[in-house]
């Protein structure tokens, strides 16, 4: 079968993201990789007032928050309002906040996040091989697009690709129908010619084939095919293995 288009996913597929990169924060006696502290020096810069384990509490909270609605409904919810749960839970109106304050914590935290981030060599010269062939995209799920693309420039990505779709300009996560769809028709491409690859099973590879697109499955650790899910058409190890199936 002829494939005309390969789109990725982006974390843990294309880019590695390495959580001990991350800097250390020790609250009651534990130790966590967080960027908890940096946020909160730009936050106590303009608000007094929240300590640092209360901010930190409220974060952390409202990440469990935005990943409930996710998995429940696949919305995406962005990081701006997920910014917004933050605040309300530590009592305070997002409306009375100094302008831009919300952007600021968001770039400094998105910094932080990004330098945990890397492209290993060998993928990009396997890219830019397929490049030659077939169109490219990379479908994500993540909830600032600017740290994405500025993800995909630093490492070299962007010239390699003809769309990049991420869920929180969209509204909708994988495995929603919603976000293939648009890729596709961006690069011009009928799902039957395309090929979806991804570290998820129950995104990536489901996704993919609710849309009717062949799937391949990065299964870095050999883990067993989860319970109720499809096969892929492909399980790798390593992205570089994509090319004797692409023909790379």
């Amino acid at each position: 079968m002829t494939t005309r288009a390969v789109l990725f996913d982006l974390f843990d597929t294309l880019v590695v993201f390495d959580r001990d990169r991350l800097p250390e924060l020790t609250l009651n006696g534990r130790t966590v990789r967080s960027t908890a502290a940096l946020v909160h020096e730009v936050l106590v810069a303009h608000v007094s007032g929240v300590d640092l384990p209360v901010f930190a509490d409220a974060l952390a909270w409202s990440w469990r928050e935005a990943e409930r609605v996710r998995d429940e409904t696949h919305r995406e919810v962005s990081a701006h309002e997920r910014y917004g749960l933050v605040f309300q839970r530590l009592g305070m109106d997002p409306a009375a906040l100094p302008p831009g304050l919300v952007t600021a914590l968001l770039e400094r935290h998105m910094r932080e996040l990004a330098r945990a981030v890397y492209c290993p060599p060998h993928h990009r010269a396997l890219l830019e091989s397929l490049r030659r062939r077939h169109r490219l995209a990379v479908v994500s799920n993540f909830d600032y697009t600017p740290t994405a693309e500025l993800i995909l420039e630093r490492e070299g990505l962007t010239p390699l690709f003809d769309t990049v779709v991420v869920s929180d300009a969209v509204g909708w996560r994988k495995p929603k129908a919603v976000i293939f769809e648009l890729a596709l028709g961006r690069l011009e491409a009928q799902a039957a010619d395309a090929l979806f690859v991804g570290d998820r099973v129950d995104i990536d590879v489901a996704g993919a084939h609710g849309v009717g697109m062949r799937a391949a499955w990065i299964n870095r650790a050999g883990d067993a095919l989860p319970a109720g899910f499809a096969p892929p058409d492909y399980e790798i190890r390593d992205l570089a293995e994509l090319a004797p199936i692409l023909g790379a």
